[in-house]
């Protein structure tokens, strides 16, 4: 209701001028963002083309504007490039994919309480490659020539239970985040004293990324070829796209690298909301270690090489990616989260119907899926989840069962999470039903159920409270005059794409609406119905003339409009300041211009693009005799 005000406070102040009188900025009468924004810094207004010949309204402003209607990630139609455009635009620049080096980790491996290392085992003829399992303070308990269960198995499913020397690299700019996950795994999903397995051999199975903006919850996925079974981490991951639109060599060669198929649907088992799924199995020292970071055995560990980070069951949260989310639409429809009240397992985490509900919290508390009464294909469902998760527990040793020396599984404990020195009571099978039944979607009101997955957020809308500003519209002489075109009208405003604080990024474009008529005898009232319909600035129906000109119903429209100088297919530079917008159109003598300027939002989801709720609206009348 409070924008339906300041809508109306627009159209009094224009109905309130003199004709002829300068344009009001519509500055003062829309909220300003958030962040107060500094003083700009953008580049000059682009000056007009000089003509020779006689050209039409629609050639003009072609001529004139060109350079700056264009739809971002439109450069090309390859589904990898494409993705990687799409990423770009909103996350910014997209690092090299990384596994070595000092912002990455091998994922180590544990057996009884001990570390395991693949090494040669030199009291033996051969020194063949053998299991070391060493203490931790170094000292060797045994040699193994087979490793067939672990303390922390992998939960991911598909992948080597025990696996070694995977590696894990971590790239932080700003508040996005990038993961690369160079995976060892095997056929029979089982580790064998081989050199693949050891520290020193790069080759690797498995490549995968997420790019996650800790702002925004927005997350993105891709995943290297399927048809290809070896990587080597010693080689190059240049991002999907390349590193710029311009980067013809990167774009080609992330070709070859990524699977453009969007094959996995990554976010059945990343649905918490952060870009990481801490499990025992990766090593983190809040988690699968009896005394938690203070653990003596927490020396194997990661540490806290991923941050953890605890997420509200009504964060934002949503996936890039156009190909991504027609691939996996049902999944990203009927996502949801659930809060149980009182629930002890309610405090800390924000679990889902996907997979972290039903089987990371199955294997976090030592228990099995269930739905009262399941129908057929519920049963199916179950089914295939105790299967999954009997593996599991079958490579999971004795030693780190309640019941062992190492007591680290369940996991995870009633009110005291992943401090397992705390909690000496297990989830009662009566909060266990409660939290399963929600899992499975088919729990009642106690559950709370709202969709995992939030909509993308129009310009200025929602959690979006950046907004166009100091709206202006000023005429010069026409360098390309004719009979029907004696005046240059130049209309700008300012905008920063602030949401995010991504100084590049590069989702937003501006559609502008004009309508012409005579201009009236002094004192005529103007009325909100003269100015282009929202329809029309949305485009519904266009007739394309040329480019990104053409007409919509009685109105021209100018599609895809970006900030001044920012040319079709090239990448912003970064600001934190609004950028100039600005828009050449020819005008005539005796005529008054009438405009609606419409936000949008790409979101490269499946819901294609968001266009702002707010009215902006402004008029001029051109008076040549003054």
């Amino acid at each position: 209701m409070g924008r339906f005000v300041h809508f109306a406070a627009a159209i009094a102040v224009a109905l309130s001028l003199p004709v002829q009188s300068e344009i009001p900025t519509l500055q003062d009468l829309h909220a300003e963002p958030c962040e107060k924004l500094g003083a700009f810094a953008g580049a000059a207004p682009k000056a007009a083309t000089a003509g020779t010949r006689t050209v039409s309204p629609y050639d003009l402003l072609l001529q004139w504007n060109g350079d700056v209607l264009w739809g971002p990630a439109t450069a090309s139609t390859n589904p990898v490039t494409k993705f990687g455009d799409e990423a770009r635009s909103v996350f910014g620049p997209m690092p090299d994919g990384v596994c070595t080096g000092p912002n990455s980790r091998p994922v180590g491996l544990e057996v009884d309480g001990n570390v395991v290392r693949l090494e040669p085992n030199l009291s033996k003829p051969a020194t063949p490659l053998e299991f070391a399992h060493r203490d931790v303070e170094g000292g060797l308990v045994k040699w193994t020539t087979a490793v067939d269960r672990c303390d922390k198995p992998s939960l991911a499913g598909g992948v080597t239970f025990c696996g070694l020397n995977s590696r894990v690299g971590r790239v932080t700019r700003d508040h996005v985040q990038w993961l690369f996950l160079c995976r060892k795994s095997s056929e029979s999903l089982e580790i064998a004293a081989e050199p693949y397995w050891t520290e020193t051999d790069p080759r690797f199975s498995r490549y995968s990324a997420i790019g996650f903006n800790n702002v925004t919850g927005e997350i993105a996925f891709l995943d290297g070829r399927k048809d290809r079974s070896v990587f080597d981490w010693r080689e190059r991951f240049p991002p999907p796209g390349g590193a710029s639109y311009g980067d013809s060599a990167g774009r080609r060669a992330a070709e070859e690298l990524y699977d453009g198929s969007a094959m996995v649907d990554c976010v059945l088992c990343h649905d918490n909301k952060k870009p990481t799924v801490i499990d025992p199995h990766m090593q983190q020292a809040r988690v699968g270690y009896f005394e938690g970071r203070h653990d003596p055995r927490a020396v194997f560990s990661m540490g806290n090489f991923l941050p953890g980070r605890i997420a509200r069951a009504d964060a934002p949260f949503r996936v890039i990616g156009s190909a991504y989310s027609a691939a996996h639409a049902s999944t990203l429809l009927d996502g949801r989260s659930f809060l149980i009240e009182g629930h002890p397992c309610s405090s800390c985490h924000s679990l889902t119907t996907l997979e972290s509900g039903r089987r990371f919290a199955a294997d976090a508390t030592g228990k099995a899926p269930v739905i009262p009464n399941p129908t057929v294909m519920q049963n199916a469902a179950l089914f295939a989840q105790k299967e999954a998760l009997m593996l599991v527990q079958n490579h999971r040793t004795d030693w780190a069962s309640a019941t062992g020396a190492g007591k680290i599984s369940p996991w995870m404990t009633p009110g005291h999470g992943g401090s397992l020195w705390k909690g000496v009571r297990v989830l009662n099978d009566d909060d266990w039903l409660r939290l399963s039944r929600c899992a499975w979607g088919v729990g009642g009101s106690e559950c709370g159920y709202t969709p995992l997955f939030t909509q993308c957020p129009p310009p200025g809308g929602g959690v979006d409270t950046f907004v166009p500003t100091n709206f202006s519209a000023d005429v010069h002489p026409n360098p390309t005059a004719t009979k029907g075109t004696q005046k240059l009208l130049r209309l700008s405003w300012k905008y920063l794409n602030g949401y995010g604080r991504v100084p590049t990024r590069d989702d937003v474009r501006f559609n502008v609406a004009f309508k012409t008529t005579d201009v009236p005898l002094a004192g005529a009232p103007l009325t909100r119905h003269e100015y282009p319909t929202v329809d029309e600035a949305k485009g519904t129906g266009v007739v394309a003339a040329a480019g990104g000109v053409g007409r919509s119903g009685s109105a021209t429209l100018l599609q895809d409009v970006s900030f001044a100088g920012h040319k079709k297919w090239t990448d912003p530079v970064p600001s934190s300041m609004a950028r100039l917008y600005s828009l050449d159109v020819p005008a005539a003598c005796g005529k008054r211009y009438l405009f609606r300027i419409l936000p949008k939002r790409f979101c490269f989801d499946h819901s294609g693009v968001r266009f702002s709720e707010a009215e902006y609206l402004l008029y001029k009348d051109i008076d040549c005799d003054r």
